[in-house]
């Protein structure tokens, strides 16, 4: 993911040879499984878009903790994620282990 967030910060395409790249430039030995997964997984992702989603969600998660509820308020419900957004990171984190 670091080499991925790299790439694109760079302004380089995301593929496999770049990702390969970075990692062999890390000193690290290169999983091609791994690599081939995270650069198909991520050709279906608008980095720049997933990264402001991030941010704000942290933004929003850290709101409640500084405010404290009003007695008796009632909850709100959380505005759910698309179907294809969560599929697509689960299948990011199942890289990790």
């Amino acid at each position: 993911m670091y080499a991925a967030l790299m790439l694109h910060k760079a302004g380089k395409k995301i593929d496999e040879q770049g990702l390969t790249s970075v990692v062999k430039a890390a000193g690290v030995d290169v999983d091609q499984v791994k690599v081939k997964a995270l650069a198909s997984a991520l050709s279906e992702i608008n980095i720049d878009e997933a990264l402001k989603n991030a941010a704000t969600m942290a933004m929003a998660a850290a709101a409640p903790a500084a405010a404290a509820p009003a007695a008796g308020a009632a909850k709100k419900e959380e505005p759910k994620e698309e179907k294809k957004e969560e599929e697509a990171l689960a299948g990011l984190a199942s890289l990790f282990g």
